[in-house]
């Protein structure tokens, strides 16, 4: 039976696009079975095939051999003396080269080779195959849109997940970077299970894939700092409260040199410490959140040369003594101190007025202060009056003779981990987040939004460290170990024109302001104060005169009851003199 179906269609709807609809099943024809053909069939069992129509693939790995740099010493010596002829000494070499300049060999080489040396210098005349044509100071890069990009990841060698807490790079230059790794989740569970590994390392920027030293420190390091006149030492802070000495010219540079003693050291992590100033170049500060300052001699840990209770007396936080969770300390202001705290309060300590509530200045401890610990806190390296200090979603710009903020950037979707200035730029600053993304403030361009953000991976960050030679390379700490190298664009790193001035007129502008907000608010304080005092007088003066007039109406009532008595007795005398009288009358009449 043959099916066939009349597709018709109007002229009009050629060509428009086909709409597909769902309609009910209809039976366009049925077939019936035929018997007779059927019996010529065997029924089968039910049988199950699988098809697979994908390629086989077979898998291959291929790994290249790993290239190992390794650094070692050269040592070179002046050759090409005769036998009697000392190079080192001056005399030898003198007599030695005026005696063949007189030589007429040495006369004739000469003349060969002159001719052969000015054709070579006229060729480097002509062009400068070294020349930097765009290598100028005077260059605008305020014109290049904000970028970075990544150049290498240090990973944690240990198969322990840990956290970098810190980083710092070598005071001579970007080549090495030392970073301190340590698990900072108070009672975390895999301390109960196992012992965990505590080495810290020394990375070479070149070489990413091992560290150049291992350090091995007693516990896990928190804070870990290259001492900027002999870079070949190191301090460092450890979990239990011990500060370590490196030492990296002795054999087995990796262990420590010394130790403090752990009853004279502090009872909690310390989460910072800094080289300080002195003739010998050893001493060192650190602040943990036990709350107490400590300063060290490296030379004898065995006791702290100095102790400092970090106590907010009452006009601060109502004399508790605060934990300190970072601090700043710059050698061009050898005797003062900036201490973050974990109750979100700054503090600044001054050696010199130790007998003035031993230094202290608390800052603001009410509306200006953080919401929790302060992670970071570094001046501006231009500006030193300024400071900024890090802690829950914002960052927090101070003028040192301010109790309150001066700026604030606007809170950011992640909390915060970590901060610090550009070293090169007066105006910019790196803040870390908890979400894995580094934001850049560049105040010279605007101050109300971020210049850049950049997304460094899934992990929370945790430190961040920027060098101090041309201010490019960052690197950035995550909770899972991992350092990553970052160069930002020359728009961020180098100095633009007028930049400096502009930023000090800024931050002198906004101390202006709060400083005559605060002037303001004093005078406001004054103002209600003598108004409440004029008040207080006022209701004194309508007391007294009450109590006047009422004393006044006293007297007159006392006087008036005075007189009553006074007639009422002139009116008894009066008739006993009358009777008197009349009792004289009637005896002279009887």
């Amino acid at each position: 039976m043959e099916v066939a179906y009349l597709y018709t269609k109007v002229r009009s709807d050629f060509g428009k696009q086909v709409r597909f609809q769902d309609v009910e099943a209809r039976v366009l024809c049925s077939i019936p079975p035929n018997e007779e053909q059927g019996a010529e069939y065997l029924l089968r069992n039910p049988s199950v095939a699988v098809l697979d129509t994908s390629p086989h693939m077979s898998e291959h790995e291929a790994n290249t051999e790993r290239l190992v740099v390794k650094h070692s010493s050269m040592r070179h010596l002046e050759g090409g003396w005769p036998k009697d002829v000392d190079a080192s000494e001056p005399t030898d070499v003198n007599r030695y080269r005026k005696k063949a300049e007189k030589d007429e060999e040495y006369k004739a080489t000469i003349k060969i080779l002159g001719p052969i040396i000015s054709r070579c210098m006229r060729q480097n005349n002509t062009i400068d195959i070294y020349e930097e044509y765009f290598d100028s100071d005077d260059r605008d890069w305020s014109g290049e849109p904000p970028s970075a990009k990544g150049l290498a990841v240090f990973r944690d060698p240990n198969a322990t997940t840990r956290t970098a807490t810190s980083i710092n790079w070598h005071p001579e230059g970007p080549t090495k970077i030392a970073v301190s790794y340590s698990i900072l989740n108070f009672q975390d569970q895999r301390f109960t299970s196992a012992r965990l590994p505590v080495q810290s390392y020394i990375w070479d920027v070149v070489n990413p894939n091992t560290p150049d030293v291992t350090l091995v420190p007693p516990s896990p390091l928190c804070c870990l700092r290259f001492n900027p006149k002999s870079t070949d030492t190191l301090v460092g802070g450890s979990y239990n409260g011990l500060v370590t000495f490196y030492d990296l010219r002795r054999q087995g540079g990796g262990a420590p040199a010394e130790s403090s003693v752990i009853e004279k050291s502090h009872h909690d992590p310390i989460y910072d410490v800094f080289w300080i100033s002195s003739k010998t170049g050893n001493q060192c500060a650190s602040v943990s959140t036990d709350g107490q300052m400590l300063w060290w001699d490296t030379r004898r840990l065995g006791e702290p040369v100095d102790k400092l209770i970090l106590d907010s007396d009452a006009k601060g936080g109502g004399g508790m003594v605060l934990g300190g969770s970072s601090m700043e300390y710059n050698k061009e202001i050898p005797t003062k101190y900036l201490v973050g705290t974990e109750q979100g309060i700054v503090l600044a300590v001054n050696l010199r007025n130790r007998k003035q509530n031993n230094g202290i200045t608390v800052y603001d401890a009410g509306a200006g202060k953080h919401h929790g610990p302060i992670v970071s806190i570094q001046r501006n390296p231009t500006h030193n009056k300024f400071f900024m200090s890090v802690g829950d979603w914002t960052a927090r710009i101070w003028m040192e003779d301010l109790k309150t903020p001066i700026m604030t950037t606007k809170y950011h979707s992640a909390y915060l981990t970590a901060g610090c200035w550009s070293p090169t730029r007066a105006g910019v600053f790196f803040v870390t987040r908890m979400d894995g993304v580094v934001d850049i403030w560049d105040y010279f361009y605007r101050q109300n939004e971020v210049a850049y953000s950049h997304k460094v991976g899934d992990a929370a960050l945790s430190s961040i460290a920027v060098s101090n030679g041309t201010g490019r390379l960052v690197a950035v700490g995550d909770a899972n170990g991992t350092v990553s190298l970052l160069e930002v664009c020359e728009s961020l790193a180098a100095p633009q024109a007028n930049e400096k001035n502009a930023i000090a007129t800024m931050l002198d502008r906004e101390t202006k302001q709060e400083k005559n907000l605060e002037q303001r608010e004093r005078d406001l304080r004054r103002a209600k104060a003598l108004e409440a005092e004029a008040r207080k007088k006022e209701c004194l003066d309508e007391k007294e005169k009450k109590d006047a007039k009422m004393e006044e109406q006293l007297r007159t009532v006392d006087a008036n009851f005075l007189n009553m008595i006074k007639e009422a007795e002139d009116d008894e005398s009066k008739r006993k003199t009358g009777r008197r009288r009349c009792e004289d009358g009637e005896e002279r009449a009887g």
